[in-house]
């Protein structure tokens, strides 16, 4: 049976716990740990004592407990088993972290549901060795970076949607204006995943979020976009998107070759443009649009000048017959005519609207031209 004397490490730092192969020792076997290393004595499952950094020799003088596990004979050297681990208690800065899919955040400036992924970087340091050893090396023979990302993915990928959600929507922050608060993010989710971490004897040092990113073919992130840079746009131009339907409104009334009011709305459309498209302009407009029917055409009472719309006989306001002219619109010594109403001069033998014959003949009665008194 050999028995070593000289127990040490002088590994990858990459690798944070790592157990002696051999564990035939002797009570005066020299164990040396390094600077930054912890050196961790199990016998039977059971964790007996931690070791500084330092030469230490494995005897009864400081070691105690040897001599309730192991038969000493006087003055030998006593063989025993034992395992030795070496924790490695140096900073690691650059472990990497990523979220393996996207997350479904609803951004909420605007409602709609955006698929992010984040990466980034975060730094630990064993603090406590025997915790760390008990509760998640177990039995493996060593545990390095890639087993410390592998056990935890679950952890900060989890954390990391919650924290990532939960940031956004508290604060109300837009999904592509994310990556401006990455460092209070940073903290923020450094924060809820310490305490995890601290429970397996590990400190975490920081807590990095490198990028907050958005894939550009989404039609989600297409959608919002374009309608990002069309606010852009008309907040440049000083109008609203409000302003902009009213505009598109009165300038397809404009075009509109059946409408009545095409003449006047392009011409308002015209000075409009002319005068700069500011609120000036949208509240003229708004006041012209609600002197329209767009959809057909009208007529102005000669009374008091509202719009009746054609087929009305009177006028909604004041109840002229809108058959009749304006009040004091016939010269004097003219009449109207009985069919439709429309004045007519002294000389007139037929209605210049209806071509009723008004011609009147001495003796006759019932003739077409009623005279004003």
């Amino acid at each position: 049976m050999a028995i070593v004397s000289v127990v040490k490490y002088d590994g990858n730092p990459d690798v944070f716990a790592w157990k002696y192969p051999d564990s035939e020792l002797g009570t005066w076997t020299q164990l040396i740990v390094n600077e930054s290393q912890q050196a961790i004595l199990f016998k039977g499952g059971q964790a007996l004592d931690v070791f500084e950094a330092g030469r230490h020799t494995l005897s009864t003088n400081n070691i105690p407990f040897l001599e309730k596990i192991i038969n000493l004979p006087f003055g030998g050297q006593s063989p025993f088993s034992a395992e030795v681990w070496f924790v490695n208690k140096q900073f690691n800065l650059d472990v990497k972290w990523g979220t393996p899919s996207p997350i479904q955040i609803q951004d909420p400036v605007f409602g709609v549901f955006v698929p992010v992924r984040s990466y980034g970087i975060f730094g630990i340091q064993i603090d406590d060795a025997k915790r760390f050893l008990v509760k998640l090396v177990g039995t493996l023979s060593s545990f390095t970076k890639n087993d410390i990302m592998r056990y935890f993915r679950g952890v900060y990928v989890a954390r990391v949607k919650d924290a990532i959600s939960t940031y956004i929507i508290e604060r109300k922050i837009g999904i592509l204006e994310i990556n401006r608060y990455l460092d209070e993010l940073s903290d923020y989710l450094q924060e809820r995943i310490e305490p995890v971490m601290a429970e397996y004897g590990i400190s975490l040092t920081n807590f990095f979020v490198n990028d907050i990113s958005v894939p550009e073919d989404d039609p989600a992130v297409v959608t919002l976009k374009q309608a990002l840079a069309k606010r852009a746009e008309m907040e440049l131009l000083g109008y609203t998107y409000v302003q902009e339907r009213s505009f598109d409104t009165l300038e397809g009334a404009a075009t509109n070759p059946g409408s009545t009011a095409s003449d006047l709305m392009g011409a308002g459309l015209g000075l409009g443009m002319g005068i700069g498209m500011g609120g000036g302009v949208g509240g003229a407009f708004a006041d012209v649009a609600r002197n329209l029917n767009v959809s057909g055409s009208s007529r102005t009472c000669p009374s008091c000048g509202s719009a009746v719309p054609s087929g009305q006989k009177f006028c909604g306001s004041c109840g002229w017959d809108m058959a009749k002219p304006a009040p004091g619109a016939a010269a004097e010594g003219a009449g109207f005519c009985t069919e439709c109403g429309a004045p007519l001069a002294a000389s007139m033998k037929f209605c210049g609207q209806c071509g009723t014959s008004v011609a009147r003949h001495d003796g006759e009665s019932g003739s077409a031209l009623d005279k004003e008194a």
